[in-house]
């Protein structure tokens, strides 16, 4: 089923992605890897879209067809963790003059059932809005997604404007999206870069 999932959603196949789903829920399947395949083909969507193989067209398709696989496994993955306390409060959004939600979309279901309050701020965030969500919720952990290369100029003034308000002492903060690496987490004066989702929620966890 793994692999079918995974090119189902690739190739945007939507109905046979959601019966694959569908069938695995039905089977009793671990729905940690029903998310894992579905996350491999947004992977490649997002490979495709780099390459100019898709478009904006297909990425925003692509996005509708995991939040219904997401709408269907969440809650049995939330089941399998603990329902205690939050572990913390988690700031997300893509930066200013950016609109890729995939990768972000990913993350803030992973962090969220991995037990975080998640606030999720949208795309093309305006800078001073995650300054004020900081202020608001006393959030420790900032997470700034971006997969354009303009992206990095955003993420840098995002952080110079949390240290501007007198905040990023009180906060750690992290990037990932499109080609994050280290040399791009020291531009932005970032405390982590993540490569996927997991990465991020296992960041995360570390920070609390």
């Amino acid at each position: 089923m793994s692999e079918q999932l995974t090119e189902a959603v690739a190739e945007l196949r939507e109905d046979e992605a959601i019966q694959l789903v569908k069938d695995a829920v039905a089977k009793g399947d671990d729905p940690n890897a029903i998310f894992d395949a579905a996350r491999k083909g947004m992977e490649t969507v997002g490979q495709r879209f780099a390459a100019g193989e898709y478009f904006l067209p297909e990425l925003i398709f692509s996005g509708e067809i995991f939040k219904s696989i997401s709408e269907l496994v969440a809650p049995l993955m939330e089941a399998q963790t603990d329902s205690g306390e939050k572990l913390a409060k988690v700031i997300v959004g893509t930066v200013a003059g950016d609109i890729h939600d995939i990768g972000k979309d990913i993350v803030v279901f992973m962090l969220d059932i991995s037990g975080f309050e998640v606030y999720d701020l949208g795309i093309d965030v305006p800078i001073q809005n995650f300054v004020d969500k900081i202020k608001e919720t006393g959030a420790p952990i900032v997470a700034l997604s971006g997969f354009l290369t303009l992206a990095f100029d955003a993420m840098k003034e995002t952080v110079e404007a949390i240290e501007a308000a007198g905040l990023r002492d009180g906060v750690k903060i992290m990037i990932g999206g499109g080609q994050i690496d280290e040399e791009i987490m020291k531009y932005t004066k970032t405390d982590a870069y993540g490569r996927d989702a997991m990465a991020a929620v296992e960041i995360a966890k570390g920070w609390v």
